[in-house]
């Protein structure tokens, strides 16, 4: 039996979506095949590489890409992660999929010094980590 598909969506797959991606892959890729993307694909964002190995899990290796509609096609979890890509993700012809939003503010658009900076990045990166907690324990 195949794994359920977890689709995580961003606005640009630089920073939101792909911690959720690392984290859950970390927690739970035995469970679930985890696949992130974006509306645009905005690079990887550094920061966000930083604070994740950080927290022990390298997502360096990871690739910013835009929404794939064979994957939104078949995914059985299609969770947005910013009110933009919530507002205008496409139209899911996928009646099987359970479509959530999980809003967490963009580290990206963080001011301030750098520690400041990274001060919000962390801060996302921790809610992020315990909704995929949650998610993993409640088996879905």
């Amino acid at each position: 039996m195949s794994k359920p598909i977890v689709y995580f969506l961003c606005t640009g797959n630089s920073c939101r979506s792909q911690i959720a991606d690392g984290f859950l892959k970390e927690l739970g890729g035995d469970k679930y095949e985890v696949r992130s993307a974006g509306l645009e694909a905005h690079g990887l964002n550094p920061r966000a590489v930083q604070v994740m190995q950080e927290a022990g899990v390298d997502i360096s290796a990871h690739t910013s890409d835009v929404i794939d509609p064979d994957i939104l096609a078949n995914a059985d979890y299609i969770i947005t992660l910013c009110g933009h890509a919530n507002d205008n993700c496409p139209v899911v012809r996928n009646d099987k999929a359970e479509r959530w939003h999980w809003g967490f503010d963009d580290p990206a658009k963080a001011t301030g010094t750098e520690e400041e900076i990274m001060v919000k990045f962390r801060e996302v990166r921790d809610a992020i980590r315990n909704r995929m907690e949650q998610f993993v324990k409640e088996g879905k």
